[in-house]
């Protein structure tokens, strides 16, 4: 069993604004305007702010796009706005240098600042030769360190995943390993140079690698004795729904550790709508919930073998709950299950794998498991998707189980002494418990579980009382993904007072599933946020793009805005639409890009035709 060490980190002014401690943790989005591009990125600032921002950041491709920062300043302090700006920068020490002396923080990308571009080609260098380049890292820098030293700037380190080095990828490979050795690369020099204003960030589209590779940091920095506070975010978390479920999946795994002082959800939308998703997380995982945690529990690993009756599916199990409905045709419609000519049920990637009821169907529901009170159970006779449902202490004194499934539903207050009996192999527990009052009890549930050596396979049921369907969606993904992520429970089941349609709340955790990728049932797009690098309207290609292929499941296609990050950053994907300058995009196949400079207006037809290896036009 390993458990999370209680991480606060020191506190960062950023112009006037304090990061990092006992402060709140704070919101910040990036502009998608040309920086060049005074009144739009000023009006945009604005919309941002009067969101809700605590910081915005804006693009700076080059010097020019550098100086004009203090342009568009003056006139958001002129207008009475006195938020600190962030300079992002990628490639350019000038541009980063300049912004310096303008913005109160500079984002810097170890991977690209002063390593050229990654080629994913094999670097070998000795012993020597690495330290060589290090001495040079630590010299480009030095520029940039003094004059942030000089006008208070203060910087982020801010690491991708695909877009890491060469030499790193080489030594450490495309990892989280990989991730946390170019970080601290950087914070070794800028500690040899006594510079301490500086945050951390650890991003990836992968939630997965995002949330592994933080804590690895975290832990790295616990041992050497500093603490800077962290940027949350998980990059290309694409639009909508599955936008909303990707980043409050790996953000919220990490404000549950107590891990995290500043957040952005990174949308391909308009910039002023992430910031409502990010204070609903914020709200939802305060300091003041996530410190009084008990210990985290991060090793406890859910046995995804299934019973025999469930051994196709891959992943977690999705179960819904429909014992307050009216049963009729239409529920099962409403719980994913499509209609056959002749007026059965078809089960579809969208149902549930085990659905709970009060008593027997009059209907034949195929595939699925019908969980029933065990009372009920025990009338039905030998009917093969029929499985009984207990009460612990029922469960304990009773000599009938069955041979296929047995559900064991609990809550807080559990008795492990009732799970004595319980064979791993065909035994769930479904833990229902209030999310919004009792979200750290499965973190107790697991730690008894071990210390009594019950590895048996965790059905998570959280209770909320949410009523917008946005908030459901953040709260129910910020709540799950850090158990679905660490690989903790075999199932999902959600469970909400205020909703009781079970096709919605089910189809909540196939998403949950999609966007952390233990579960695939559809495609799986990346799309990076909009910035002021992207050639295209990001919103509307996404929505074209997803049109065009929502139908190929389980392949991974990136929409990147830029060339600049986007060949990077999609590590991963199977194929890719970038943005290659105004009105071209490259298609990529894995990393190469085998269609170049095609027009927007046959990109998608050329993105095809790479999918369906047809001839190139």
């Amino acid at each position: 069993m390993r458990f999370i060490k209680p991480y606060i980190s020191s506190v960062v002014n950023i112009g006037g604004v304090p990061l990092g401690g006992s402060n709140p943790i704070r919101i910040q989005s990036m502009t998608n305007t040309d920086t060049i591009n005074t009144r739009a990125s000023v009006e945009q600032c604005i919309r941002i702010i009067e969101a809700g921002a605590d910081f915005v950041r804006l693009t700076a491709q080059g010097v020019r796009e550098a100086e004009n920062l203090a342009v568009i300043k003056e006139e958001l302090r002129k207008a009475g706005f006195m938020t600190p700006l962030i300079a992002d920068i990628h490639f350019n020490p000038s541009a980063a240098e300049t912004a310096a002396r303008i913005v109160e923080k500079v984002r810097i990308n170890p991977g690209n600042y002063n390593d050229p571009r990654a080629s994913f080609k094999t670097i070998e260098l000795s012993d020597k030769q690495y330290n060589e380049e290090l001495e040079r890292v630590h010299q480009r820098l030095l520029p940039l360190i003094n004059i942030c030293r000089e006008h208070s700037t203060a910087i982020r380190i801010g690491i991708n995943h695909g877009s890491l080095s060469d030499r790193i990828m080489t030594r450490y490979g495309n990892t989280p390993e990989g991730m946390v050795r170019s970080a601290l690369e950087f914070i070794e020099v800028f500690r040899q140079e006594n510079f301490d204003k500086l945050v951390l960030s650890m991003k990836s589209s992968d939630t997965t690698v995002m949330v592994k590779a933080t804590r690895m940091l975290v832990e790295a920095m616990q041992e050497t004795g500093v603490a800077y506070p962290l940027h949350l975010g998980v990059t290309e978390a694409g639009e909508g729904e599955d936008g909303r479920v990707r980043s409050a999946a790996g953000i919220g795994a990490l404000l549950q550790d107590g891990i995290g002082d500043t957040i952005r959800v990174s949308l391909s939308e308009d910039p002023e709508k992430e910031i409502p998703v990010a204070q609903k997380l914020v709200s939802f995982f305060s300091r003041e919930i996530s410190r009084n945690k008990p210990s985290q529990v991060i090793s406890y690993l859910a046995d995804n073998t299934h019973p025999a009756t469930l051994s196709k599916i891959n992943g977690p199990l999705v179960i819904a709950d429909i014992r307050l409905c009216q049963v009729n045709a239409e529920t099962w419609k409403d719980t994913g299950f499509k209609t056959a000519e002749n007026g059965g049920l078809i089960k579809t990637d969208q149902s549930p794998d085990i659905i709970l009821v009060n008593n027997l169907p009059a209907i034949t529901v195929p595939d699925t498991l019908l969980a029933v009170p065990y009372e009920a159970w025990l009338g039905a006779g030998n009917v093969s998707n029929i499985v009984p449902v207990f009460r612990p202490e029922l469960f304990a004194e009773t000599e009938y189980l069955s041979d296929t499934v047995n559900i064991i539903k609990t809550g807080p207050g559990f008795n492990p002494v009732h799970f004595k009996k319980a064979d791993p192999s065909n035994t769930l527990v479904i833990f229902t418990f209030d999310a919004a009052t009792q979200p750290y009890e499965p973190l107790r549930l697991m730690e008894v579980l071990s210390n009594y050596r019950f590895n048996l396979k965790i059905i998570l049921n959280p209770v909320f009382s949410v009523r917008e369907n946005e908030n459901l969606v953040i709260r129910s993904s910020a709540l799950a993904g850090k158990y679905i992520i660490d690989n903790s429970i075999s199932g999902l089941m959600i469970s909400n007072t205020c909703e009781m349609n079970p096709g919605r709340l089910a189809g909540i955790s196939f998403s949950i599933l999609q966007s952390t990728e233990k579960r695939i049932t559809r495609t799986i797009y990346l799309s990076c946020p909009t910035c002021g690098r992207t050639k295209f309207n990001l919103t509307e290609t996404v929505r074209k793009v997803k049109e065009a292929t929502q139908h190929l499941k389980g392949l991974r296609i990136a929409i990147m805005g830029c060339i600049v990050n986007g060949p990077g950053e999609m590590a991963g994907a199977d194929y890719g639409y970038v943005g290659a300058g105004p009105g071209k995009v490259h298609i990529y196949k894995g990393a190469e890009p085998v269609v170049k400079n095609v027009s927007e207006e046959r990109a998608i037809e050329e993105l095809l035709r790479v999918i369906n290896q047809l001839p190139l036009a």
